[in-house]
């Protein structure tokens, strides 16, 4: 269950664990005409980068130019959290990320493993990110739904929100 009080004290930190928590989320370039589509993260907090295993005859792939953005949505595992991040993406296939990152899963998709040609990586490099925190409790949601529908001046208060930039 993500925290209110970590997303208030340390929302980066927060981010950079559902990243890498989670299995899968979606991956899109800005400017280009394609959808969204599922990608595994693997995240470097101390580069706000987010690296994607990816074949090099992949639609996204071709669509990525010097300069591109990317954005890239994140639900939490127990869909009390929710993120974007966007930065510029590049291509980089990286040999020490390629070797960092591996794992069984990754090699399922490479006939080839490390060696295989058509393996590359994209880098995103995170500079903006917007999350959204919102309370697990049904308990908590009703009180705060039936608080707001008898008082017209007030709002539910169900989750925190933060907009983080990075350097």
């Amino acid at each position: 269950m993500a925290s209110f009080n970590e997303a208030r004290e340390q929302p980066a930190r927060q981010l950079w664990e559902q990243v890498n928590d989670i299995h899968a989320g979606m991956l899109g370039v800005d400017g280009v005409d394609m959808h969204m589509q599922p990608m595994a993260p693997h995240a470097d907090p101390k580069t706000n980068t987010i690296w994607f295993y990816t074949k090099s005859d992949a639609d996204i792939v071709r669509s990525v130019r010097p300069g591109t953005r990317a954005h890239f949505c994140v639900v939490g595992k127990d869909h009390d959290y929710h993120a974007c991040l966007a930065g510029k993406i590049e291509v980089r296939p990286d040999p020490a990320k390629i070797d960092e990152y591996w794992n069984s899963i990754v090699a399922a998709w490479y006939e080839d493993g490390k060696k295989d040609p058509k393996l590359t990586m994209l880098a995103m490099h995170v500079d903006d990110a917007e999350i959204w925190v919102s309370t697990g409790s049904k308990l908590k949601f009703g009180w705060e739904i039936a608080k707001a529908n008898l008082d017209d001046d007030k709002m539910p208060d169900v989750g925190i929100r933060q907009h983080l930039q990075f350097a």
